[in-house]
Parts: structure tokens; sequence; C-alpha cells
């Protein structure tokens, strides 16, 4: 498999249909639950689907998509982080999950950073969005601590949602 990016301790690389069980693992109410997709990757199948629908069609589709984050000490994919077209902002969303034994030790924050590198150097992206639910106070340091701009805010299904984008 090709590693897309690579950082002192994680690596981001495609998805593959053998991924499923690890797109399941980390799909639970705890990691998803600022999301707003919640509840979509209920099994095995759904998490296959969403591999083969989604990601690998909108690495065909963009040139990019979500990577698998493999966690380098353990060689274990231990959520995603990467670029999204979405339609709604007319460029790329950066976006991350991880499981949650690996929250509190700076990896969304390496992966964000390195995903964000990437999109701009070599995607050549700009500008780059990234939206966040307001009660997710530890997801919207991470953002602003790479450096982006609050653009707005808007309501979406009964969230507050504050969207930032590279300068």
């Amino acid at each position: 498999m090709t590693i897309k990016i690579d950082t002192p301790r994680l690596q981001m690389r495609e998805f593959t249909p053998e991924d499923a069980a690890a797109v399941l693992a980390f799909s639970v109410p705890e990691v998803t639950r600022y999301t707003g997709d919640a509840g979509a990757i209920a099994t095995l199948a759904d998490a296959q689907r969403v591999i083969n629908d989604i990601w690998l069609a909108e690495y065909r589709r963009h040139g990019y998509a979500r990577y698998a984050l493999v966690h380098k000490a353990d060689q274990r994919v231990i959520g995603f982080c990467g670029l999204k077209y979405e339609p709604h902002l007319g460029g790329p969303d950066l976006g991350y999950r991880m499981l949650p034994e690996y929250w509190g030790q700076g990896l969304a924050t390496e992966a964000a950073a390195a995903a964000l590198d990437y999109g701009q150097q070599v995607l050549k992206l700009d500008p780059i969005y990234a939206e966040v639910v307001a009660e997710n106070h530890a997801s919207r340091r991470i953002i602003e601590k790479l450096g982006l701009v609050w653009q707005c805010q808007y309501q979406e299904a009964g969230w507050t949602v504050h969207r930032y984008r590279t300068r």
C-alpha cells in the first residue's frame, strides 16, 4: 500500500476493502457524536459500503478523500484523516476521527496538520475548509491551532456549526 502522508507517529494511506473492521471499530457513538453521521456505520456491511461507495469513489473522482490513519507503533488503523470534497463548500473539507484510546496524545493535531499541508503543497488545494460543531471543543482547538481562520457559523440539524478556512 502506498503511504500518502507520513508523520513521526502516523501514516495515512488510501482505504482498502480489508479495512472494514477498523472502520466499524472507530464508528462508535463516542467518536461520531458531533459528526452528523452518527449511527451510519453500524455493521461490517455498512463499513464496507462507505469504503467502496464513498472513499474509493472519491479517490477516483477527486484524487483525494479521507485516508486510513495508521498508528506506526502498532500498525493499526485507528481512524481516518484527510480531505473530502464538499459540494456545499465548493471545495475540500479537512476531517479526522480516531479511536478514543488514542485521544489526548496530540495525534489528531499531528495528522490534521500533515493532511492540511498535503492538501496545500501536493494537491494544490486552496482554500481548505474545516467545519466543527460548537460543542466539540477539542476539535475546535485543533482547527484553531492549525491556523485556520473562523469564517462563519450556521445552524444545521439543531447544531451550531463553525466554519473555518485556510488564509
